[in-house]
């Protein structure tokens, strides 16, 4: 493939993407390349760089991840899952409140984590802190230390140590978080009176799937748009796999609800249709749905009402997928998928008509802008971090248990062939991952987010 033709609008347009044709060096290039380069490096030092043919993009930004350390290292924990991070071309994650140990919803919980992840991170990493019932006075704290935002759960969240929150606990903490900057994460499917699902075989997926129907989802987004709209504060809908709220999230923006809705990959890439029997690998909450649905989601990306794709890399161990039994009721609900985000996302988004313009804003500058990175992360730009995938978006290869660096190997993803290969990983200047190899040491670092200070409750 030929890039050459863009080679000087996209120098031009830093904020997106960078194309080097087969020729090129960073040595190589016109001298005020070279200068912007420089700067968005920020060094003079003279080096070069030759990428062949490959793609030079801002590194990812995976603002949904749960690392599960401290307290569930078997699941994951920060070594492994920076190394998948990096050999992804993500270089900033940002980690859920769960499923650790303990969960991130006190000053002292976060202060806790940010040991355990100290000296262990390949890729920079920021932090979600947690809503539950109770932990109001929490959060303004939290603010003040540099959390991204907060996450709750209208549903059970799958671990008893992060209880979901009723409507006065989400009253008590908009009233915390208005006036901060700060934003809300709903995981947002709620119980709801609906025809009870006839008894079915829960080693078949159909089962389960029957169990979590669009319209848990479809009145917890209607609670969250309504919370939006009264507080003005920040709202964002995590992983959202239905197509039938899209009219009320709509609705609600236009109306002024500062709303973002996220999506992810295995929503994008997976179909309820396809998913074998006792497979429990493809059990997630809400759960992936029918081929339909599918194509209405990524109509919904082309079209700007789902702002950004993530990956919802949520591990366990092998016994916890019930892999022996099969039993999708009983299996827990998380897929891996946090090394393989830009490769599945292209994959697929190229036969959409999905530019590499489109991967950028998606994948790198909306994430970076729902947790208040964007000064630092998700762009090419003078100042900001010279965060950077090299990849080569014609490159195939299969997923296999050989190339995955997460801590267990279990993926629906194991055997799928995909588009779009990486081969190196810059973390502010520094290659964290080339070829198949990582930095001696880890070289990622936390973030902390400055917030508003609010007036006084």
């Amino acid at each position: 493939m030929d890039y050459s033709d863009d080679v000087f609008h996209t120098f031009l347009d830093l904020d997106t993407v960078i194309y080097l044709p087969v020729y090129g060096t960073v040595t190589g290039l016109p001298v005020f390349i070279q200068n912007i380069l420089n700067c968005v490096l920020k060094t003079n030092e003279a080096f070069t760089v030759d990428v062949g043919n490959s793609l030079i993009m801002p590194g990812i930004v995976d603002c949904h991840v749960h690392v599960n350390e401290p307290g569930r290292t078997s699941w994951e924990g920060y070594w492994t899952a920076t190394q998948a991070a990096a050999a992804g071309g993500v270089t900033t994650i940002v980690d859920m409140p769960l499923n650790s140990i303990p969960p991130t919803t006190t000053l002292r919980n976060f202060h806790e984590k940010l040991r355990a992840a100290t000296g262990q991170c390949f890729v920079d990493t920021a932090f979600w802190g947690g809503v539950i019932p109770g932990n109001k006075l929490e959060l303004r704290p939290m603010v003040q230390a540099g959390v991204a935002g907060f996450k709750c759960f209208l549903i059970h969240s799958g671990v008893d140590e992060f209880p979901h929150v009723s409507d006065t606990d989400l009253d008590s903490a908009m009233k915390q978080l208005q006036g901060t900057g700060s934003v809300l994460l709903f995981h947002a499917e709620r119980e709801v009176k609906h025809a009870a699902a006839e008894k079915g075989d829960p080693h078949e997926y159909s089962t389960f799937l029957r169990s979590r129907p669009d319209i848990m989802e479809l009145e917890a987004i209607r609670t969250v748009t309504q919370l939006c709209l009264q507080y003005q504060v920040r709202c964002h809908i995590v992983h959202l796999s239905s197509a039938q709220p899209l009219e009320l999230i709509r609705a609600a923006r236009k109306a002024g609800a500062p709303l973002t809705v996220e999506t992810t990959h295995h929503y994008l890439n997976l179909c309820a249709e396809n998913i074998p029997a006792r497979a429990t690998q493809f059990k997630c909450c809400p759960p992936i749905r029918d081929t339909a649905n599918r194509e209405l989601l990524w109509s919904a990306l082309k079209a700007g009402d789902i702002d950004m794709v993530v990956s919802d890399h949520s591990p366990c161990t092998p016994d916890l997928k019930c892999l022996d039994s099969g039993d999708f009721t009983q299996a827990w609900g998380g897929i891996s998928s946090l090394q393989f985000g830009l490769s599945l996302f292209w994959t697929s988004a190229s036969k959409r008509g999905f530019s590499f313009f489109d991967a950028v804003r998606l994948l790198c500058k909306e994430p970076a802008q729902l947790c208040r990175l964007d000064d630092q992360k998700g762009s090419l730009i003078p100042g900001h971090d010279a965060d950077l995938v090299i990849w080569d978006p014609e490159k195939e290869f299969t997923v296999n248990k050989d190339n995955i660096h997460h801590k267990n190997k279990l993926t629906p993803y194991l055997g799928l062939a995909l588009r779009g290969k990486v081969k190196a990983t810059i973390v502010r200047g520094k290659v964290v991952y080339s070829h198949g190899s990582f930095s001696s040491q880890p070289l990622g670092k936390p973030l902390f987010i400055h917030h508003k200070t609010p007036s006084p409750l």
